[in-house]
């Protein structure tokens, strides 16, 4: 039967209505992506002219950048939705009604490997595991930014305009009111459960009951989120809590890499 349940992480409702997808046209699925010519990619290696100048890059075997003989790379978004020098707009007669101001930080374009693939699931674990420590040493870049928000999108369905895949990072002056929102619900479990963690308890919780649990291993549960926005949905949570991502210990890669690989099965 449909019901109405709260994620415990963010307070956010959503409705669960398993039995929708038995409805004609309901299932989900998704065509294989078209592959990409390396000729026309500029995020391919040989291409780093194509791309501004890079920012940071993984170089094994050394080397100058913006030269080939790299295995991820980030170069500033070339149409950046935050700038470190955004012009103020032009102020409002009312702003209480109209409020704006300008769009400050910074916009990052993290290629996560040098290969001509559309997702991280065509990649090697460990490409994998080399792309998300680069994604963690940008967010420490960005340490002094109020909130640093990472992101993959792939394919044009997710809003990615270049189909070889890339991580986009965004370092803001300010605190999303999503995640302040979530910042205040580990706060007051805290203060009930006498310094407990929301998130540690729910993984813990979850692996008992055994509902929603994909898979698990020796870092990371990957489970189906009790609240769940969208069919398919994965929730990769840390087997021991840590209070940043970007901090010292593992990031999963295995695990995504293996979630990746399963929905890939499972809609195409």
């Amino acid at each position: 039967m449909p019901e109405i349940r709260i994620d415990p992480l963010s307070g956010q409702r959503s409705i669960v209505a398993g039995e929708r997808a038995g409805r004609p046209g309901g299932e989900l699925s998704s065509p294989p992506a078209p592959e990409i010519d390396p000729e026309t990619d500029p995020f391919a290696a040989g291409h780093e002219d194509r791309t501004p100048p890079e920012l940071y890059a993984l170089r094994p075997d050394g080397g100058q950048p913006n030269t080939p003989g790299w295995s991820v790379r980030v170069v500033p978004n070339l149409y950046p939705a935050f700038s470190p020098d955004s012009e103020p707009p032009e102020p409002h007669a009312n702003p209480d009604l109209f409020w704006s101001a300008p769009a400050l930080g910074a916009h990052e374009v993290i290629i996560n490997a040098p290969d001509s693939v559309t997702s991280l699931s065509a990649l090697t674990v460990e490409q994998v595991a080399a792309a998300m420590d680069t994604w963690r040493e940008r967010m420490r870049f960005h340490a002094q930014a109020a909130y640093v928000h990472l992101i993959v999108n792939e394919r044009r369905e997710a809003g990615a305009s270049l189909p070889h895949t890339h991580a986009q990072l965004y370092a803001l002056d300010f605190v999303p009111s999503a995640i302040a929102r979530e910042r205040e619900r580990f706060g007051a479990y805290a203060s009930r459960t006498m310094g407990g963690n929301l998130l540690a308890d729910l993984v813990q919780e979850e692996v008992r009951k055994r509902e929603r649990i994909v898979a698990i291993d020796d870092e990371v549960v990957l489970m189906a989120p009790y609240g769940g926005r969208v069919p398919f949905q994965l929730l990769l949570a840390p087997r021991k809590p840590r209070a940043r991502f970007e901090a010292d210990g593992p990031t999963g890669a295995a695990m995504l890499h293996d979630a990746l690989r399963r929905l890939e099965r499972r809609l195409v």
